[in-house]
Order: C-alpha cells, then sequence, then structure tokens
C-alpha cells in the first residue's frame, strides 16, 4: 500500500502531476502569508490559547516587519560635498567609502533603522548622500555627520576614565530630553491615546516596537525589573507614572497574566527554584587540578556534609567549593528552572524539600552538595511596554575605558593599504607615517611591547593590535585573521580619519512621519482600488478563466511582499509604484494566455489541447516583453539614484514572479478545471468551437 503511494507521488500520471504542483503552489502560499501577517497569525494564537486554556499552543512563527523608507516613514534626506582636494587621485575612493562607513556608524548611535549611505559624483563634485528614515533629531544628527573624522591611537592606562564636564553635560542633556518626551507619551495615554500606536511611534525599544510593544510572555527570570512593576497590575492596566530601569524611562502595560504549564502536560504547572550548591572536582575531570583522587573528593565531601547546616553552607562553599567565582557568590545559582542544570542536579535539586541540604549528589563536573532555599511556581505576564532610552556613564566611556590618548593622531598618517604576507599571503593592512609620527610610533611601541595599542575611529576602537617589537622607520604592519574584505574595510577606516575629507551639508530635505504615513494610506488606497478594477474586469471579461487569475493574482500578491520583506527591500512611494506596476505586467500575461486561448477554442480544439496550447504560444510574447523590461530594470538598479533604483528593484522582483504566476499557477488551476463539464460550458471561457 505505502508502495502505491509513493510510486504515485515520485511517478504520478498526468493529472497527478497537477495535483502536485497545486499542493506545492498551496505550501507557498501559506508560507507567505505567514511571513506577511505573521504578528495577526501569532496574536490569533495567543487568543485561542488563551481561550481554550492553553490546551491547544499553535507554533509562534517569526514576525518580519517591511522596510520602510524615507518618504513614508518620514525623516530627513541629507546631501554633502566632499571636499577630496588635499587627497592624492589614487587615495580618493578609498577615502570616500572611509568617510562614508564613519557616517553610517555616527548615525546609528540615533538609532536609525537601517541608514541609507552612499557616495556618488555629480556636477564635478564628490557627494555623501544620507537618509536617516524615523529620526527625530536631525540637527544633532547634521552636528554629528558633519565634523571630520577623528582617528586616535591609544595605550593601556591603569586609571579609571572620569566623564569631563562635557560629557557629563551631555549626558544630562540626553536623559532630560528622555523624560520631557517619557511625560508626553504619558500625557497623551492619559488623554485615550491608544498604547500600541504610541509603541509604534515612540518606542525605542527595536524588538517590540514593531509589534506595538508587545514583548510577549516574560517571567521574572527573563525581565525582574518590568515583572516587578507589573505584579499587582490588573489585566489591561497602565503605569500611571513611567519607571526609570537602567536603561531608561518605562511605560507598562499588563495584557495578560498565567502560571506556565508542562508542554506535555496542561494540567501540571512548572516550577522554578532557588538555590546554592557546593561543588568539589578531581584531578580526573578535564581541568580540576586540586589533586585529589576521585575516592578522596567523595570521602571529603562527605566529612564536609556531615558539619553542614542552613547557617554555615555560604561560609563552607567559600572555603571549600572549586566552581569558578562560587566563592564570591556563596554558590549561589539564583532562580532557574528545569532544564537549566544538568539532569542529575536538576533531578535531585526539584525532589528535596525546601530548607534542607542535599546529600552528595554526582555529575560531570565532580561532587556537589545542594542547600534549596526556596521554591515557586513559574507566573509569566504578557507584558507592552514603550521604552525611552537614557544615556549611562558607560554609553560614552565604554570605548575609553582603560585607555589614555598617545600624542599620535590620524594627522601623522600617510595612508594605509591592503597588502598581502610573503609567507602564507595572507592579506595584512600596511600603515605609513610621516617623520613625526614616525618618531612618536616608535616611543609608543617600544614602551608597549607585548601590550596592546589601540586604534581608535571617533571614539570607538577599529583595531587593537598587540606589539611584538619595537618598530622604527614609520612604517608598521596589522596582521591578524583578516579576509580580504575585511582588511579593506580597516584600511579605509584608517584613511577616513588620516586623509582630510571635510564635508559640506549643501541640501536638506525633511518629510515629516504624519507625511509620509498619509502617503502611505494614499498608495495602499489606490493599490488596492487599481486591483479590485483590474479583477473586476478580468472577470467580467474573461468569466471562469477571469476568477482563476485574480487568484492567481492574489498568491501572486502573497509572494512578492514576502519576498520584499525576506530580502528585504527598502519601500518607498517609487517602490510601490514599481509593485503596482508589475501587478499590470501579471494582469497581461494573463490577457495573452486567455486570447490565445478563446483562439484556440474556435479552431475546433479540445479544451486540454487549447489550454496547453495557448500557454506555449503565448509564452515567447510574455517572455519577450518581460524581458525587455528585466534589462531595463538592471540598468536602472546598477547606474541610478535610490530612489529610481527602488522603483526598478520592486519592478524587477514583481515582473518574476508575475510570469511564475501566470505560467505555472494560472495553468494550474485552469488543467484543474479541464473537464467534460467544461467541455460542454466553453461560454464559461468567453468563447465557443466554430
Amino acid at each position: 500500500m505505502s508502495e502505491n503511494i509513493l510510486q504515485k507521488f515520485f511517478q504520478p500520471s498526468a493529472r497527478g502531476k497537477i495535483w502536485r504542483t497545486l499542493v506545492f503552489i498551496i505550501i507557498l502560499a501559506l508560507a507567505g502569508s505567514l511571513i506577511d501577517a505573521g504578528a495577526y497569525y501569532n496574536n490569533g494564537a495567543d487568543w485561542l490559547s488563551n481561550k481554550t486554556g492553553s490546551t491547544i499552543n499553535l507554533p509562534k512563527t517569526k514576525e518580519i516587519s517591511f522596510r520602510l523608507g524615507l518618504d513614508l516613514q518620514g525623516g530627513s534626506h541629507l546631501v554633502y560635498r566632499a571636499d577630496v582636494s588635499q587627497v592624492p587621485a589614487a587615495d580618493q575612493s578609498s577615502a570616500l567609502e572611509g568617510v562614508r562607513d564613519v557616517i553610517e556608524r555616527r548615525v546609528n548611535v540615533f538609532g536609525v533603522s537601517e541608514p541609507i549611505v552612499q557616495t556618488s559624483f555629480s556636477g564635478g563634485d564628490h557627494r555623501v548622500i544620507v537618509e536617516l528614515a524615523g529620526i527625530s533629531d536631525v540637527n544633532e544628527a547634521i552636528k554629528m555627520i558633519g565634523e571630520t573624522p577623528l582617528l586616535e591611537f591609544k595605550e593601556e592606562s591603569d586609571e579609571e576614565p572620569e566623564l569631563n564636564d562635557e560629557q557629563a553635560g551631555m549626558i544630562e542633556e540626553i536623559n532630560a530630553k528622555a523624560e520631557t518626551k517619557a511625560e508626553e507619551i504619558l500625557g497623551k495615554l492619559i488623554s485615550g491615546g491608544e498604547f500600541a500606536a504610541l509603541a509604534r511611534e515612540f518606542s525605542d525599544d527595536q524588538a517590540s516596537k514593531d509589534m506595538g510593544g508587545d514583548m510577549g510572555w516574560i517571567t521574572e527570570s527573563d525581565n525582574s525589573f518590568i515583572v516587578s512593576k507589573v505584579k499587582e497590575f490588573s489585566i489591561g492596566q497602565i503605569s500611571e507614572d513611567y519607571e526609570q530601569s537602567p536603561i531608561g524611562f518605562e511605560i507598562l502595560k499588563l495584557e495578560d497574566r498565567r502560571f506556565r504549564t508542562n508542554p506535555f502536560d496542561a494540567n501540571e504547572i512548572e516550577k522554578e527554584v532557588q538555590a546554592s550548591h557546593l561543588l568539589l572536582c578531581y584531578d580526573e575531570i578535564e581541568g580540576c587540578t586540586t589533586g585529589l583522587s576521585k575516592e578522596d573528593a567523595y570521602n571529603k565531601i562527605k566529612e564536609i556534609k556531615s558539619g553542614a547546616t542552613l547557617e554555615n553552607f555560604a561560609d563552607l562553599v567559600k572555603e571549600y567549593t572549586n566552581e569558578p567565582g562560587g566563592a564570591e557568590r556563596g554558590g549561589s545559582l539564583g532562580w532557574f528552572g528545569k532544564g537549566a542544570m544538568v539532569e542529575p542536579f536538576e533531578d535531585a535539586v526539584f525532589e528535596q524539600e525546601v530548607g534542607t541540604i542535599s546529600y552528595v549528589v554526582e555529575t560531570q563536573f565532580g561532587y556537589h552538595l545542594l542547600y534549596k532555599q526556596d521554591e515557586r511556581n513559574i507566573e509569566e505576564f504578557k507584558v507592552s511596554r514603550i521604552l525611552i532610552r537614557t544615556a549611562s556613564p558607560e554609553d560614552l566611556l565604554g570605548g575609553e575605558k582603560n585607555w589614555q590618548l598617545t600624542e599620535l593622531t590620524g594627522k601623522h598618517l600617510k595612508r594605509a593599504s591592503v597588502q598581502f604576507n610573503p609567507n602564507d599571503n595572507t592579506p595584512q593592512v600596511s600603515l605609513e607615517f610621516d617623520s613625526e609620527g614616525s618618531d612618536l610610533f616608535a616611543e609608543i611601541t617600544e614602551r608597549n611591547v607585548g601590550r596592546p595599542v589601540a586604534i581608535f575611529l571617533d571614539g570607538f576602537a577599529i583595531s587593537v593590535p598587540t606589539v611584538n617589537e619595537k618598530i622604527t622607520g614609520g612604517q608598521a604592519v596589522i596582521s591578524g585573521s583578516f579576509n580580504i574584505q575585511e582588511a579593506k574595510l580597516l584600511a579605509q577606516r584608517l584613511n577616513a580619519g588620516a586623509l582630510p575629507v571635510p564635508i559640506e551639508l549643501i541640501s536638506q530635505q525633511t518629510v515629516g512621519a504624519s507625511l509620509g504615513k498619509i502617503s502611505l494610506e494614499t498608495s495602499l488606497k489606490a493599490g488596492l482600488l487599481g486591483l479590485l478594477l483590474v479583477a473586476l474586469f478580468m472577470i467580467v471579461y474573461y468569466r471562469l478563466p477571469g476568477v482563476l487569475a485574480v487568484i492567481s493574482l492574489g498568491i501572486y500578491g502573497i509572494l512578492v511582499l514576502a519576498i520584499f520583506k525576506i530580502i528585504p527591500v527598502t519601500l518607498s512611494l517609487a517602490g510601490l509604484a514599481g509593485f503596482i506596476l508589475s501587478i499590470g505586467m501579471a494582469v497581461d500575461a494573463n490577457v495573452l494566455i486567455f486570447e490565445r486561448l478563446k483562439e484556440e477554442l474556435k479552431a475546433g480544439r479540445p479544451l486540454s489541447i487549447a489550454i496547453i496550447n495557448a500557454f506555449e504560444r503565448a509564452w515567447p510574447s510574455i517572455r519577450d516583453g518581460n524581458m525587455s523590461t528585466i534589462i531595463t530594470c538592471l540598468i536602472l538598479m546598477w547606474f541610478s539614484t535610490s530612489i529610481v533604483k527602488g522603483f526598478a528593484i520592486t519592478l524587477f522582483l514583481g515582473i518574476l514572479i508575475s510570469m511564475f504566476s501566470a505560467i505555472v499557477i494560472t495553468k494550474t488551476l485552469l488543467q484543474l478545471v479541464d473537464g467534460e463539464w467544461l467541455e460542454k460550458r466553453l461560454g464559461l471561457l468567453g468563447s465557443s468551437k466554430k
């Protein structure tokens, strides 16, 4: 029986091949739908789980958001002129790429989602184009972008750095703005604003922002701060005031709460325990050098157990434990659930009573004594958040910590270039200093032999090589496990800080978020209306084939939007125009096929033969017409600017999928309805035999 099924699947009949293709199309459509509407599916899965008391738990899908361009999301379009007059012609391209890389890292500080930074040559000038979608403080971005890159060489310091007055003032200013923003958002919520909409617009938590602030189900182990704040909330309650967490100001909403249940037994509530342990290892275990044999370790831990009490357990841990860092923590493991520890350890600690010390437990790490301090049911909270991030000293000093400035800077570096090690042909980066830089570099390397010297660009460490010996002569090599792309990138960054490439803002265009939203809504309405009119025309004029074409176009739309999310494609108004135009191309292919089908039927051919001939004879026209458009798209993608490029990319992808939908999906649907019943009702096809 099973052999017959396999044979039918791998060696199907002609009709079986059609059904197999249909199954493939359905799977594609379902996968595309999950990608397009992942948030709706997950919300539905949560609703079903709550409705059935967690009896039915559907698997979740990853939620992927569309990447919206500047004109849809709002933001700024900045154009800079780069002055490369002081840079040798051979180094200008590398210097510009280095500046582009520096600007991209600078704008990332503002949390801009996928900033677009590119270089171009226009009107005799080298230009750097920056698109910052969704940025709120444009003036600060302009100020930071406009600075010439700063390259610094630093050496290790034993002193902890402190904030200077300027840095302290900067943090204070950033945090004051964040608090004002949190107050404004809270005011909007009190006035009846929708939490999810405000989270999408203002929250700095990128992980939950696109889902209306929804963090999903979390426990105290996941985020103790947030859970401690919402524990006493009623379902649907929102923070009466913003809370200050270690990372910013939080406005919280409790969506739901529940006890976590065993996925294999809905009646069993999962638990977590709080425990400490004392570990004694022996020489047979890898990495253990206590000098104890297994038998000696066992006898010793039994002796420790005999004198252990709840009161002296922490002291015994500090005296005897072999766990790295265990003595400092008193052996504390905090709260943990099942699956967090190795099996013998876990079985013992979950079975013993609270407030007891276990007998000796053996694992692959050695022998343990377990002190079970507490136990509780795992409660989960479905929380939404609006996070307004604040700045901390670590944000400014993170890269500076343990480093101090030397007198060597980018002005002393003539150039950096990629070369290859003559011994093993691996890529490395060569540095060449001027005469003053050569002397400074020799002094720095002499006092740091065996220690690292870090190279910072705009306050970020881009390379931390270790000095092997004193380097004289003004030339040095940075080697390591580089590939050629990494070596080129490091050379570009070094040249960006070494070569004088000041940039000047020559154009600024700002798009408000509300204007972008209106543009998006208007475009979607236009697209839906156009699609509806096209669908109506196809059904009225072509009847049954028109209905099948509309189904095919629906699947086409699902697949194209899914591809836009997966790649991802930055959607702008021009990109949406390209997508809508590709729908027209998809309809055009169906029109060619259906007109050819009418001709075949009028010629007196049987329906099954007419369908095959219609697709075969329409294909050359579809192919040639679409190929000319595809070639045009490729040219636009290669040579045009970002706006036109977005149009070309969406049109290119749309055309590729449209050919698949017309030749595969529409053909499969037509062949499925082919039969004696339809043969007698050719009027449904808009034709009759001669």
